[in-house]
């Protein structure tokens, strides 16, 4: 989808020939998830390639940052949360004197917040002016998506140090709380895990805006013709840093969580084994008593005694409240 921008707000692309084209008042050039045909439209009317979904996912910083002829070319991967899953995707800058091409592959708030801003007045004359407007509203999105990760983490730090099965779950987990411990704890450890994955991408979104930021605010005098930018790109610096302590801090947090939950299923474990093995000894003489009144030869004290079953029923009886007793007053179980 092609979104066009002026210094006034949306535009609508004009007609010529039957084909739709760009604005000469264009400032910035939106393409989400473009075709073939809007892609070749922005290149001829304005000389800048637009770069593939493939040249946008290079990983190496040399592809990422680029200096072009007259601008430059920005890619980073972005974080969105669509429906309960979060997706990593790449997000493309060409920045010229004169234009901003973003190319994009998913719905993000930043811009949408850009556009609204730029319609209720917000001075973006050139490209560059809406190139900081995208990345303070995409610093604040990171920051509420970080925010709200703590919030979370808070909630699950409850549950694991306030264990109780029958405790409510955040509003993240759809399901209700089961009633056995084993299964309460999987969901715990599940949710710890799908939120330490959350972080790794916002971190690696944080990290590529990190780099564009400084690319950038060095390259605006000499290539982008632009002066009196550093204070913004400093303030956006300064928060994609507070950011980055930040998602640090979250990181720990879920290991440190993780440990816990870890430490949680191994006492439920050993719960089960010291059971196992109270019951196999206070088991062990019961069974060996009757085994030996049980065996079917033909002399045999007892045989013929009158007190003889009492008397077996009753020992088996005390081989076997007697471990009970000894394990309970020493706390064993």
């Amino acid at each position: 989808m092609l979104s066009l921008h002026g210094p006034e707000g949306a535009l609508a692309p004009s007609d010529t020939g039957g084909r739709a084209a760009v604005p000469t008042q264009t400032v910035w050039i939106d393409l989400n998830d473009p075709t073939p045909e809007e892609a070749r439209a922005v290149e001829e009317a304005t000389g800048i390639r637009v770069p593939s979904r493939k040249a946008l996912s290079e990983v190496e910083s040399s592809s990422r940052l680029r200096r072009l002829k007259n601008g430059l070319s920005l890619s980073t991967p972005m974080v969105t949360f669509e429906s309960t899953d979060s997706l990593l995707k790449p997000l493309g800058f060409v920045l010229t004197p004169d234009h901003l091409v973003t190319v994009r592959f998913h719905e993000l708030r930043a811009f949408t917040e850009v556009r609204k801003r730029i319609d209720e007045g917000e001075v973006a004359k050139t490209g560059i002016e809406v190139f900081l407007l995208l990345m303070e509203e995409l610093v604040d999105s990171l920051a509420d998506a970080l925010e709200d990760m703590g919030a979370e983490l808070d909630g699950l730090s409850t549950r694991i140090f306030d264990f109780d099965v029958r405790a409510r779950p955040s509003k993240s987990d759809e399901k209700a709380p089961p009633r056995r411990r084993d299964l309460a704890l999987k969901r715990i450890l599940r949710g710890i895990a799908r939120r330490g994955k959350v972080l790794g991408k916002i971190r690696a979104s944080l990290l590529g805006l990190e780099r564009i930021v400084p690319f950038v605010a060095g390259a605006c005098e000499q290539v982008l013709a632009q002066e009196e930018t550093d204070a913004r790109f400093e303030t956006i610096r300064r928060d994609i840093e507070s950011l980055d302590e930040f998602e640090t801090r979250l990181s720990e947090n879920v290991q440190f969580l993780l440990d816990a939950a870890l430490g949680l299923i191994n006492i439920e474990q050993n719960n089960v084994f010291r059971v196992l093995t109270v019951v196999s000894v206070v088991g062990v003489p019961p069974t060996l008593i009757a085994s030996m009144y049980g065996m079917n030869f033909k002399h045999m004290p007892e045989l013929d005694w009158a007190y003889g079953y009492p008397y077996a029923f009753s020992l088996i009886l005390a081989s076997a409240i007697i471990p009970i007793v000894v394990f309970r007053i020493k706390g064993w179980f």
